[in-house]
């Protein structure tokens, strides 16, 4: 496992999340999902919400049954796999707020995902959590890469976000069907981020295809379990 690490640094003063970026979460009556839905699910939300496509601040998270755990480790993936999901299971949007009462037109939609029927319920508004570790499933990279380059570019685009990154974790990879080809993902933890810069972000993601899940960024308990999982 590789890893960037320096030391922390001194708090800073209390910071006030904005509430401009919002994480919507509907509820869901499925059954099963294929394990790659990313396509499908992305294409079918385009249908019934096309601006999804024009917001910048826009993505869809993907989503997970209970054998993810804390999705920091996922079972193999196999060709036409399904995912078995629980009453619990949601689907979420990172969106901006203005866009909020538009996307509530999903409710009692009836979305066909992959020949998978999945039945859109109510929804209720997230802010966004200024944790200092951030984990993203997928970030999207080059099937040959090393880990040490892919951290290299991570931290690369972190700069150009401003954001002052000490500690970042690789893990696993996965290959997501795209119409255009494959697309290799790389899951990748960023720690020990100030209040601004872990919103700034969830609110800005990391690479390419938030409309398929990728790049986005969610809340973690912490690096140190991870690290002790892995070991």
């Amino acid at each position: 496992m590789t890893m960037f690490w320096t030391e922390e640094k001194d708090a800073v003063a209390e910071y006030i999340v904005p509430g401009d970026v919002i994480d919507v979460a509907f509820t869901i009556k499925c059954q099963t999902l294929p394990v790659d839905h990313a396509w499908a699910l992305s294409s079918r939300l385009l249908e019934v919400l096309p601006w999804l496509g024009e917001e910048e601040q826009a993505g869809v998270h993907l989503i997970h049954g209970a054998a993810s755990g804390n999705g920091w480790y996922r079972p193999e993936e196999k060709p036409n796999a399904l995912l078995h999901l629980s009453r619990r299971a949601r689907l979420r949007l990172r969106l901006p707020r203005h866009r909020l009462d538009d996307a509530r037109e999903l409710t009692g939609k009836t979305l066909d995902i992959g020949g998978h029927a999945l039945r859109v319920g109510e929804s209720e508004v997230h802010r966004l959590n200024p944790l200092p570790t951030l984990f993203s499933r997928y970030v999207i990279t080059r099937e040959a890469i090393e880990e040490e380059q892919f951290l290299q570019q991570a931290l690369d685009h972190l700069k150009k976000l401003d954001i002052d990154c000490r500690k970042l974790l690789c893990g696993i990879t996965h290959t997501l069907a795209f119409p255009e080809g494959p697309a290799f993902t790389r899951s990748l933890m960023v720690a020990e981020l100030t209040q601004e810069h872990s919103i700034r972000l969830q609110q800005a993601g990391l690479g390419e295809g938030r409309r398929m899940g990728c790049g986005l960024f969610i809340p973690h308990k912490g690096i140190r379990p991870v690290k002790q999982d892995s070991e």
